[in-house]
This record gives structure tokens, sequence and C-alpha cells, in this order.
């Protein structure tokens, strides 16, 4: 892990608070194997443990166990797609009266039911990007700790904030990567840096990318290859050199995911459509280790669209 920023330096220059809003509300985030977790609570129970997952378009997910133990009531059905735009396969949605997280509560939430996947054993549900949209999203992966706060970003000129765009829900940014300028997803659920089979075979590798696991969608089951790049990985104003990165032939987008995102300290601010990352060294390198190791059970992809259909 490159050495990083101290946070409340980074985060206090990251947004301009607006007039009368409360001070930041902050979380734990224990950091296992590049997935992002905290503790929620859920109707005045708990603490339970959830993904924070920016790679999720639904508000919430909630296994069935925990809608058991809660009596959550069933409010109607959704529609899920996974990244590949496969689908849609329908599941159960149900009303939570409050969710709290660092501090701050969300209340009258349809959370959709969902089994996570099988490393996420001891965790009873999923925060998604969209939950956050009213607020300044701060992930500090360094200083493992997750941060609320009303507020705005503000354009730096030097390119730590970075112009965001939303679809289906999820933060997509702009990378560079060799003379091509390619969207990506910010996914904190997501593994490494993937890339789509269809861009990775116009680019040059340092050696020929190897298969090395198998995964699955919601529809379809692909293998996955990995390899490391002939070129670097541009964005705003850091560099990842020569990368490793995982090439999958399911998925449209390029995924910056949780091996890529764990060097920085990131705030995502949803109304303005600005996302702004923090780190000490502009030159970051990223391991196959960590990867190959999460990837050896690759756990089926979660979805990212969730369609609200009313019961009856």
């Amino acid at each position: 892990m490159q050495s990083i920023l101290q946070t409340g330096s980074v985060v206090l220059l990251a947004f301009a608070a607006l007039p009368g809003c409360a001070q930041p509300s902050e979380a734990r985030m224990d950091v296992v194997h590049g997935k992002p977790y905290v503790m929620v609570m859920v109707n005045g129970k708990g603490p339970f443990r959830f993904v924070l997952d920016t790679g999720t378009g639904a508000q919430v997910l909630v296994t069935a166990a925990l809608a058991n133990q809660l009596q959550m009531p069933v409010v109607g059905k959704a529609r899920l797609t996974d990244p590949s735009g496969q689908g849609p396969q329908r599941t159960p949605v149900v009303q939570v009266d409050s969710l709290s997280v660092a501090g701050i509560e969300f209340t009258q939430v349809h959370a959709v039911l969902h089994s996570l996947a099988a490393e996420d054993i001891n965790c009873q549900g999923l925060l998604g990007f969209t939950l956050f949209r009213d607020y300044l999203l701060t992930m500090d992966y360094p200083g493992q700790k997750m941060t609320l706060v009303l507020g705005a970003l503000k354009p730096d000129g030097e390119r730590r904030v970075l112009p965001m765009r939303i679809k289906d829900g999820l933060p997509i940014v702009t990378l560079t990567l060799g003379e091509q300028h390619l969207d990506a997803e910010l996914d904190s659920g997501g593994i490494g840096l993937s890339l789509p089979e269809h861009i990775a075979a116009r680019l040059r590798f340092d050696a020929d990318p190897e298969a090395f696991a198998n995964s699955e969608s919601l529809t379809t089951r692909f293998q996955i290859k990995a390899g490391k790049l002939g070129s670097d990985v541009h964005v705003g104003r850091y560099t990842f050199v020569h990368p490793f990165v995982e090439i999958n032939p399911a998925f449209p987008l390029v995924n910056f995911g949780a091996s890529a995102m764990q060097n920085f300290v990131i705030t995502f601010d949803q109304v303005n459509l600005l996302v702004r990352l923090d780190a000490r060294e502009k030159l970051l390198h990223l391991s196959p280790l960590p990867t190959l190791m999460r990837l050896q059970n690759a756990p089926p992809v979660k979805p990212v669209d969730a369609t609200l259909v009313p019961v009856g």
C-alpha cells in the first residue's frame, strides 16, 4: 500500500460545507481483502455488518436472514440486472423503517433481498451508491473510515477533483490508457482494475495474459484472464505504472475496483457530479497477488440496477 496523506487535512480540503450543516459524521470502515465494511443499525437493532459498495445502483441490499429476523414487510419486487446488461431477474423488496450509519439516519428505505457473495458470509447487507446522493461520501482507505457531510466539492485546477457521471446509479469517470480515453466505474465492491475483452484486445501487454479464474454474473459464466499492461493508466493527476489488470468478456466498461481504490481517499459529490481522489504519491503500482488471491473463489457479480415493481 502506498503512503497516503493524513485523512483529516485531505477531507477538510475536499469540500465546502453548506451554511448551518452539521459537522462531518464518521464511522470506522474495515477494509478486508480490499472491500470496505461498516457497521449499521437497522430498525433500531444491531449493529450489523454491511458492505459499502459504490458499484451497486440499488440503495440497500439485505439478506433474507436479516429481513426475517427483523420482520421486514415485502413492499414490491425488483428487476435486477448485472453489468453485462443481461437479465432481468426478479427479487422481493422489503421496507426498512430506519437505517443508521456514521451517525446519519435514513428512513423509509426500500431494500432488495439478495444473497451476498461467499466472501461476505458474515455480512448482513450492502449499502449502494445512491443511498448517499444527498451527502458528500468520503471513503478513506488508508485511514479506514467513512465520512458523511452536507456540502459540495469544488474544482481545484490540480486534477484531484474530476468530473463524474452517473449511469444506472453508478459513478463513472474517464481513464486514459495509452491514447484511449475510457469510461470506468468506480466500484468499491469490485476486485481489481478490470478491462473488457474488446478493449484489452487492442492493447500491448508486457507478457501475454493468462487465464486464472472463472466467474459468473446473474446470467452467465465466463473466464477471467490477467496480465501486466505494456502501458500506463492515468486517472486525474495519478498514474498506475504498467499495472496488472483483469480481462473479462462479460462487461462493457472498465472497472476501477478495490485494489486500485485503496490507494486513495475518495470523496463523491453526486449532486454536482464531481469526485476527488487524494493520494500522496502520483505514481502508483498494482500488484497481482491480492487480486489473484481474491479471485480464486470468484463470487457471482452483484446486480447494479434494481427497478422497483409494486406488489399487486
